[in-house]
């Protein structure tokens, strides 16, 4: 019985883990600096200023020449309406106008300016306008001055600021006074501020404070998309999958990547492979790195391993450790090892210690046992159990059961089958049937063939037929040969046509795996309906791989259709392969044609092999030939 988890497959299964909502540091209620748009009043459509693109753009996405030039008469123009803008709001605010000092005051701070924007927020917030207050609160808190900053939020937000209330709740948060910082962000909230809400749903949620998803939902209801996303994961761990997708697809909308990603994976789960594929590949370009990962195993599942490699290398280099994974494992099968284990060195470098298990496979193929054994190690030790199970495997072949048996129980008790399936053969050699059943019926639970086969050989020792039976079909239907020929001989003793019908089915899979006992009992069947060719064939099969059952049988065929000569070559290899039925038809066939001496040869070889009862005819014929020999 081979042991099993030797090192005959790489870790490059797809991983998708989710690292919490701090990731996503453009709507992230953490950071240091409210941002600027969330706090200044909306500007009109003529305030707008030109915004430069930042994300890659695809060849494809390249405008023609007249619209570039198009675009660029537009941002001249929008250039000319903003100084426009600036000259009047200065002219009224030279004159005193409070409104026009705070307008003007806003567009200098958007641009940067903070010199030029304090003395006209001050001014304004002389004058009691409560945007200025806000805003210049906001100039104070990106010059460095927290606490005189957060003393123009407080009067904006007494005097009915949303947004003041937002950004001084989050002041009181980054200062450690959630109290303070509830009763601001509830204010800002129950306002309909929309940042407000997220906020207070954050620092809910960081209490645990079931009210948090309430929040989470006013703000996702306005379009937050990391409130969205948030929102999905609670429905998410609830079970309500439907509910989830919903929120994932609002998000994802919005460009929320780790939303896509997840939208993604629940509808390849599903099968949708296609739609899977979009939201991967979106996220992806989004800078994903997971994604492009994700992305990259169905291009390969598809067959474009070229693609698949492309993104893969993306991903890896953005520090995903189950793409550089995916990417050793890829150039392994190539033949490539250097640079597989390149990739395997840059996954364990990114945590992933996948990485260190995928080396000690590389080494173990490559004959380098020490170097093996010590990722094996590296990795075990780290939690991995397959390297743990792999590692055991090697003391054992190298004869320390002693230290190999630890690491098969570790393995086991993390979930690894094979280890359990492992101890089982540990125990069964040692002559504890009772332990190493258990653990055989422990991997067979889980799904293991080969344990369940042992299970059902233990079961059908016992006499417990049903029980052997439904081990037999899972073992059989998992690709165990030698389990689909027991379960057809199981079959063949119930006596019925149905059960021959079904025993001859499992017999055939097994005879077509390689079988050679199945192969024999399939030419029986063929035999027994009369279909000599097919009989013929599953005879030969079994005989030229060494099957002396297989070898007689056809030799009985062919003498049965006259082909004596070659039945005869047939039985002689059956009978030097130790089958006395052979030798006795042997020594019957050298008697009929006078050849007294050869077969009384091939009695003495009958009588050695036995059964009993061919070694009693043998010895009768024997008796035959020695009075015609001395006659």
């Amino acid at each position: 019985m081979d042991l099993m988890g030797d090192g005959a497959r790489l870790l490059n299964t797809r991983q998708i883990h989710d690292r919490g909502s701090t990731g996503d540091t453009s709507t992230s209620a953490s950071r240091l600096v409210p941002a600027v748009t969330s706090l200044l009043p909306a500007p009109r459509a003529a305030d707008s200023l030109p915004v430069a693109r930042t994300d890659r753009t695809e060849l494809s996405d390249l405008p023609e020449a007249s619209e570039a030039a198009e675009l660029a008469d537009e941002e001249s123009l929008a250039v000319r309406e903003e100084a426009e803008i600036e000259v009047r709001h200065r002219r009224a605010a030279d004159h005193g106008d409070p409104a026009a000092m705070s307008a003007l005051g806003t567009l200098l701070l958007r641009r940067g300016d903070l010199d030029g924007a304090e003395p006209y927020l001050r001014a304004a917030t002389a004058n009691g306008d409560r945007a200025a207050a806000n805003n210049l609160a906001l100039l104070l808190h990106q010059r460095g001055y927290p606490d005189e900053a957060a003393n123009w939020w407080r009067i904006a937000a007494v005097a009915g600021s949303a947004p003041a209330a937002h950004a001084l709740g989050r002041h009181y948060r980054e200062r450690g006074d959630e109290p303070g910082a509830e009763y601001w962000l509830r204010q800002a909230a129950e306002s309909g501020h929309t940042l407000g809400a997220y906020a207070l749903a954050d620092l809910l949620d960081h209490r645990r404070d079931v009210g948090a998803e309430r929040w989470f939902r006013v703000a996702a209801e306005h379009g937050h998309r990391e409130a969205s996303y948030r929102i999905a994961r609670i429905c998410a761990e609830r079970g309500e999958e439907r509910e989830a997708e919903q929120w994932y697809r609002q998000a994802a909308a919005r460009r929320h990547r780790r939303a896509a990603l997840r939208l993604g994976t629940l509808l390849e789960e599903r099968g949708e492979i296609k739609e899977a594929g979009h939201w991967y590949l979106t996220a992806a370009r989004d800078g994903e790195a997971r994604a492009a990962c994700a992305l990259a195993f169905l291009l390969r599942d598809a067959g474009d391993v070229d693609s698949a490699a492309t993104w893969w290398r993306r991903a890896a280099q953005a520090g995903d450790g189950n793409a550089a994974n995916a990417l050793g494992a890829l150039h392994a099968e190539e033949g490539e090892t250097q640079t597989a284990e390149r990739w395997y060195r840059s996954a364990l470098a990114a945590g992933d210690v996948n990485g260190a298990f995928n080396l000690g496979l590389l080494c173990a193929g490559q004959g380098r046992t020490a170097q093996a054994e010590q990722w094996y190690r590296k990795a075990a030790y780290a939690g991995h159990r397959e390297a743990a199970n792999a590692l055991a495997v090697l003391l054992l072949q190298r004869g320390d059961a002693a230290g190999a048996e630890p690491w098969f129980s570790k393995a086991a008790e993390a979930g690894s089958i094979d280890a359990a399936f492992n101890l089982g053969i540990l125990h069964t050699n040692r002559g504890d049937e009772a332990a190493a059943r258990g653990w055989y019926e422990r991997a067979a639970a889980a799904g293991h063939t080969e344990a369940a086969l042992q299970v059902a050989i233990v079961l059908l020792r016992e006499g417990d037929s049903h029980g052997a039976e439904r081990h037999l079909r899972c073992a059989a239907g998992g690709g165990s040969p030698e389990a689909a020929f027991r379960l057809g001989a199981l079959l063949d003793r119930a006596d019925t046509d149905e059960a021959e019908e079904e025993a001859e089915e499992w017999y055939g899979r097994a005879a077509r795996q390689g079988h050679r006992r199945a192969q024999v009992r399939l030419g029986m069947c063929a035999a027994k309906r009369g279909d000599v060719v097919d009989a013929a064939h599953w005879y030969r099969e079994a005989a030229e791989a060494g099957s002396r059952n297989g070898a007689f049988n056809l030799g009985l065929l062919l003498a049965r259709e006259g082909s004596e000569p070659e039945a005869a070559l047939w039985w002689t290899r059956a009978a030097d392969a130790g089958h006395g039925r052979a030798a006795l038809r042997m020594a019957l066939l050298a008697a009929r044609h006078g050849e007294l001496a050869e077969a009384q040869g091939w009695c003495a070889r009958a009588v050695e092999c036995g059964p009993a009862e061919v070694a009693e005819r043998a010895a009768r014929l024997t008796d035959a030939v020695k009075h015609e020999l001395t006659a």
